[in-house]
């Protein structure tokens, strides 16, 4: 595949794809995510960032998922599986009440609507040989080392009525070879339903970056550091997670109190063991860092801060304030990875939050772009980092982001001192707030410029994607297919051009 130029100056839009319009509840990957790239291209835009492409888990968040490798199987397009056959035309007419689902995501009906017919996709798959992605198929099987253990796990949670893994029988809990050989044979078909569903996943993102690719278009990932508890990845590597003998969590994951929050935030992921990491090479993270990459040109890993050190929180803790700092893996991390992927690293850094001089040491070190919020810019001092005239060129800057109030709502919320510092430091009267910030987004000296497609369409807080701490009720904002006007692309490249981010 062509490789994307990342050092040029680019602008881009924050988009994930279940956002997208469509008529089975969520966008997917099929004929509106193609659209989409179109779009981007009228609009001068570079790159097309989106959150974390993995199965959904808790509160339909693409940050908890049952895998860090695996595919959003929700996110394949019923209409391409029809188009070769693995489908039958009348499987694509959603019920009412699914159709109607244009301004919010509708993520119950539709698992009910496309999870029998994946299966029936899958099945046709697997028993025909003369099918044309039948010896794919198989292929597929075979590359990916990560597949096979995954489909089990995925396997056993539904047969167990998604039971936390911990608390499967022993043999199955502990991975004993005899329970695992038989559950391997008893759960033969579903296994297999699970790997052919990850196939088509594969098949049409593929697709999908090959079309972004040869639009000139960058695909850039997310990446979260940590992992659910109740996942493949903790289940099949127990060593590498601080845990008790019997699977369950000894620390976990959060961050201490601070201005927004008097309990801190208790995040509940299992804490590495990045002393067995180390003795391993990294091997893990170094295989979940390809395995990204070969989805996406580029990754932001999420919470950057914890690489120099993270916050422990007691397994047993109901809030965040008992836990306390402890120091991260560091630059060798990073080393690892620059050995086994080359340089420079892909990577963006989230260095957002609790923010002291040792990561920014590291980040320096690593040569890694961070972050610069420009919602976060506004109301106190000049030395503040997230102001325009304090930019660097090797920097990510962005109106907001996903977990951010959209723009506009953030100054309908702003006080009076935010609103006045915006006024007199652009010299606008706010009137068209959104585009002023998004004309500064592309006037900094940041190489890459990122905007929230909900501020492209100057949208109030009803778009607002995620509110952090809130379990309920986010993720669910969808585009319609009216909102990509003409109007909007011209506008965006007539920045592009003024600030050459062309």
């Amino acid at each position: 595949m062509p490789s994307i130029d990342l050092t040029a100056r680019r602008a881009g839009i924050l988009l994930h794809p279940t956002s997208l319009p469509g008529p089975h509840g969520i966008g997917d990957l099929g004929a509106a995510a193609h659209g989409f790239l179109d779009w981007l291209v009228s609009a001068g835009i570079g790159c097309w960032q989106v959150l974390p492409i993995v199965p959904p888990g808790a509160g339909n968040s693409p940050y908890s998922s049952w895998s860090a490798f695996a595919g959003n199987p929700w996110l394949v397009s019923l209409a391409d599986l029809a188009g070769h056959g693995l489908l039958d035309r009348a499987d694509l007419d959603p019920p009412p009440a699914l159709a109607a689902a244009v301004d919010r995501a509708d993520f119950g009906a539709m698992m009910r609507f496309k999870g029998p017919r994946l299966v029936k996709a899958a099945d046709r798959l697997r028993k025909d040989p003369d099918h044309p992605w039948f010896a794919a198929f198989d292929a597929f099987r075979g590359a990916h080392d990560w597949l096979a253990g995954t489909a089990l796990f995925a396997a056993l949670k539904n047969r167990a009525g998604d039971t936390a893994w911990w608390d499967w029988p022993a043999g199955l809990r502990d991975r004993a070879p005899d329970a695992i050989e038989k559950a391997r044979a008893e759960l033969a078909d579903d296994i297999e339903r699970v790997e052919a569903i990850q196939f088509f996943f594969d098949r049409q993102w593929t697709a999908l970056r090959r079309a972004a690719t040869a639009r000139g278009i960058e695909l850039i990932g997310d990446l979260p550091i940590y992992v659910d508890a109740d996942s493949a990845d903790v289940w099949l590597n127990r060593g590498l997670f601080d845990l008790t003998a019997d699977g369950r969590r000894k620390a976990v994951s959060g961050v201490p109190p601070d201005a927004f929050s008097d309990v801190g935030q208790l995040w509940g992921n299992p804490l590495y063991r990045w002393d067995v990491l180390a003795e391993g090479g990294y091997a893990w993270w170094i295989a979940r860092l390809r395995r990204a990459l070969s989805l996406h040109d580029r990754v932001r890993i999420d919470h950057f801060r914890a690489f120099s050190a993270y916050w422990s929180v007691p397994g047993d803790a109901t809030d965040a304030r008992s836990g306390h700092w402890v120091k991260g893996p560091g630059q060798a991390i990073f080393d690892a990875f620059e050995a086994a992927l080359g340089r420079p690293l892909p990577i963006i850094a989230e260095d957002l939050g609790d923010i002291d001089q040792p990561v920014r040491d590291l980040l320096a070190a690593c040569k890694l772009p961070g972050m610069k919020i420009l919602q976060f810019a506004f109301g106190g001092d000049n030395d503040n980092l997230y102001l325009p005239h304090n930019h660097h060129p090797d920097a990510v800057v962005y109106t907001g982001t996903h977990d951010n109030d959209t723009t506009l709502g953030w100054w309908f919320a702003a006080g009076d001192k935010t609103k006045h510092h915006v006024r007199i430091y652009y010299r606008v009267d706010g009137n068209d707030l959104v585009w002023d910030l998004i004309r500064s987004a592309y006037a900094s000296p940041c190489r890459l410029a990122v905007v929230p497609m909900q501020d492209v369409l100057a949208l109030d807080s009803r778009g607002r994607m995620n509110t952090p701490a809130v379990a309920e009720g986010n993720w669910g904002w969808r585009m319609r297919r009216e909102h990509l006007r003409p109007e909007y692309a011209q506008r965006l490249r007539g920045l592009a051009a003024l600030f050459d981010r062309s």
